[in-house]
């Protein structure tokens, strides 16, 4: 009989075996495509709902950072990302959230150079800075000029310094407060030049500015963009900018480094924090995706506007600059005798 053909029985056996295992491929494939889909998924970040915290009020140079990347944050991957801001006792409040947070790196801290100086000039803090919290990525960097109302005698930094030396005490310098990084550069230029120039806290800088171009007090090392307009109305005196570089804004105005004291360098600078036990492969997707936020050119317009630099540093790189930026201004700070009230 044709049926019982033996070629024709292997043809029919091998015909029956591959239509039933047909659907167990389509399924195994289907499977695969899946696990894939939850692979890419898991990739993305954030993954999930995220919260950025800003220790800070809002409006502030700090909130305007955090909401940047949030939003950017939130546009590519679809997630809810938050802006959170946990102002306070110098940054204190809002960074002792996030060193407290889950370590799963969807709590974020835009920390400032604050961060550095605080475990110096308070008694003790509620975390502990390099255990508690790490480093991600830098956002940016942005120099203070050092401004002096016209009526004082010295036109320029090097005839300020001069005359600085011949009235110890004389010549005061305000600042947002005590501690703030306005004062700390008021301490490292004490230091290197080996004057005495008297520290006056204020209560946030605006009120500081606002005494220098009123003339209550002689100088102030403030945010080069808050000093700005008063430089160019002829309200303030610029002496000196505390970048390693002249800055592009005002490129007649000097280097303190430049004027007599390499390797005097200070900042304002704000980077992303997360809860210390974050694992290593989490912080470098971070920083990636933030790195990728602030090489967008809307983004960083916001910061070059102002004055500022954008870092988008590694992870590794920001440890490190956050170690001897810890190391530098706690020297200076146990110099000068600085404690918070």
């Amino acid at each position: 009989m044709r049926n019982g053909h033996p070629h024709m029985n292997t043809h029919n056996s091998f015909t029956i075996a591959c239509s039933a295992a047909l659907p167990r491929i389509a399924f195994l494939a289907l499977m695969a495509l899946m696990a894939l889909s939850t692979v890419a998924a898991a990739q993305g970040y954030p993954s999930k709902p995220a919260r950025i915290v800003v220790p800070f009020p809002p409006s502030g140079p700090v909130d305007i950072a955090g909401r940047l990347i949030a939003q950017k944050l939130a546009e590519s991957s679809g997630q809810t990302v938050i802006v959170d801001n946990r102002a306070g006792a110098g940054t204190i409040i809002g960074t002792d959230v996030v060193a407290k947070s889950a370590p799963d790196g969807h709590t974020l801290l835009i920390g400032t150079s604050q961060i550095v100086v605080n475990p110096s000039v308070y008694a003790k803090l509620p975390y502990n800075t390099l255990t508690d919290l790490a480093p991600v990525t830098q956002i940016s960097s942005q120099p203070y000029m050092l401004t002096a109302h016209p009526s004082l005698p010295a036109k320029t930094f090097k005839e300020m310094i001069a005359l600085a030396k011949t009235k110890p005490g004389g010549l005061r310098c305000a600042s947002a407060g005590i501690g703030s990084g306005n004062h700390l550069t008021c301490e490292l230029l004490n230091n290197m030049a080996g004057i005495e120039i008297t520290h006056v806290p204020y209560k946030g800088s605006v009120a500081a500015i606002t005494d220098v171009v009123g003339g209550q007090v002689e100088m102030a090392f403030s945010n080069a963009m808050a000093v700005v307009p008063f430089v160019k109305s002829g309200k303030l005196q610029p002496l000196a900018m505390t970048s390693k570089q002249r800055a592009a804004m005002l490129p007649d105005v000097p280097t303190v480094a430049e004027s007599g004291f390499p390797g005097f360098e200070a900042s304002v600078w704000f980077g992303v924090f997360v809860a210390g036990a974050t694992p290593p492969d989490m912080i470098r997707r971070i920083a990636t995706e933030v790195g990728r936020v602030l090489r967008q050119p809307e983004v960083s317009k916001v910061f070059t506007s102002e004055g500022g630099e954008v870092v988008a540093s590694t992870p590794e790189q920001f440890s490190e600059y956050v170690k001897s930026e810890m190391v530098k201004w706690t020297e200076v700070v146990k110099r000068a005798g600085i404690k918070a009230e």
